[in-house]
């Protein structure tokens, strides 16, 4: 599947002096702050590898949408900008229960409307400057990667326990007997979310699980691989039978092809902690021996009109709609931008007003013929962003370079260039 367009991103000269060496963010999992990305004198130097869960296309991309991905955009930019070569892969769930649900509802084949809302996301990713993932992998595409993952799971002889279970099974229905995985086989499992179990039986019921689905050998037990029903979409399953692919499973299988096991972070919304990327760390644990990734990183929601903004809800404030209003792609991002990743926040007008008055203060300033100096600058937004994404002090730190150069007279004439381009190499914004 195609991505969007590359942004033309600047290179800036290295760092030096006092910012810092590497990018620290949350790592939900510990729950600490953590260095992501590998050390300068690693065996793996200057490689950085990157996993974000995409979209499930079946509407257009709301503001909780562009807030994970900008917030991520910005990871990468600061990765690159240390001198990391990234990897990065993102899916786009484009087989899935709401995709088809909604299709059936609109009348429209559920091919056509993937198809359609993931187009309608690249344009608003290019129109955010969103630098694309190097692997922008479909479900529909990545079936025979999910089927080889699930069958090496089930083949493998060394994965087979004390009982003689294996890590996959079938529920017992004569009618539909899908193919599980076992949370049980997973040492780690639980370490992502935090949940008890009644937390985390309610959140999986929340995001599309069946506890009590009989023949289970665990209520958090998740699909994998669903066998055909008559009307919905099938795939040959080899072994597993003709079918489709479990939710989790599907990144799963995306990240261990084009990432390897082990690899950085793992980024996504932070609903998507429990139960998503707890299934997806868990089966990548057992299926390789290895952690699924170094750090589990996640961006905050946004609501909109007190209710955290979402599809099911309906209510949402769309990139696209904004757009289309006469938005400025780069005042969009500027809101974004202004919210820290790991704040819940909530989306009003005033915020793209407060954007728009800061795009014009910088504008102006950048485009005096002389400006202050920006050493300073340069080191205050590298510092920023590598201390845990925090974007609002680095556009504080521009707001007050703007606000000066504009007030006094500077002697630098290449200073609003500079400041142009960095703004353009780190936090995406085209002056």
């Amino acid at each position: 599947m195609k991505a969007w367009s590359h942004p033309d991103v600047p290179t800036l000269a290295p760092a030096s002096g006092d910012v810092p060496a590497r990018l620290v963010v949350r790592d939900t999992a510990s729950g600490d702050l953590v260095e992501v990305g590998p050390p300068a004198d690693s065996e793996k130097a200057g490689a950085a590898r990157l996993y974000v869960c995409g979209i499930t296309p079946y509407d257009a991309t709301h503001m909780g949408h562009a807030f994970t991905y900008v917030t991520f955009d910005l990871l990468t930019r600061v990765w690159r900008d240390q001198g990391c070569q990234v990897t990065y892969a993102q899916n786009v769930t484009d087989v899935d229960e709401p995709l088809l649900e909604r299709a059936e509802q609109t009348g429209v084949d559920w091919r056509d409307l993937a198809q359609e809302q993931t187009e309608l996301f690249r344009t608003d990713m290019e129109a955010l400057r969103v630098v694309p993932p190097d692997h922008y992998i479909g479900a529909v595409e990545s079936v025979g990667l999910v089927v080889n993952l699930l069958e090496s799971m089930l083949l493998d002889d060394s994965l087979v326990a004390d009982d003689g279970t294996r890590p996959i099974y079938q529920v017992d229905d004569p009618e539909y007997p899908d193919w599980y995985f076992d949370v049980s086989r997973s040492a780690g499992f639980g370490r992502v979310g935090h949940l008890d179990e009644q937390q985390a039986l309610a959140k999986f019921t929340e995001m599309g699980g069946d506890p009590e689905r009989p023949g289970k050998r665990n209520p958090l037990d998740c699909l994998v691989w669903r066998l055909n029903r008559e009307g919905e979409p099938t795939w040959d399953g080899g072994s597993l039978g003709l079918g489709r692919p479990g939710w989790h499973i599907e990144c799963t299988a995306i990240a261990l092809e084009h990432l390897g096991a082990h690899f950085d972070v793992q980024g996504g919304g932070t609903d998507l902690a429990f139960p998503h990327h707890e299934m997806c760390a868990a089966q990548a644990e057992v299926a390789t021996g290895e952690p699924l990734a170094d750090a589990f990183v996640h961006s905050s929601m946004v609501a909109l009109d007190g209710e955290k903004m979402s599809k099911s809800k309906g209510n949402l404030e769309l990139v696209s709609r904004l757009r289309n209003n006469g938005a400025d792609p780069m005042a969009i991002r500027l809101a974004l931008l202004d919210q820290h990743y790991r704040d819940d926040w909530e989306w009003t007008p005033e915020l793209l007003e407060r954007a728009n008055r800061r795009l014009e203060r910088w504008r102006d300033a950048v485009g005096q013929d002389a400006t202050l100096g920006t050493d300073d600058l340069v080191a205050q937004v590298r510092t920023a962003l590598r201390t845990d994404l925090d974007a609002p002090a680095a556009l504080a730190a521009m707001d007050a370079w703007a606000a000066a150069s504009l007030a006094m007279d500077g002697d630098d004439t290449e200073g609003g260039a500079r400041a142009a381009t960095l703004v353009d190499a780190l936090l995406g914004v085209r002056l």
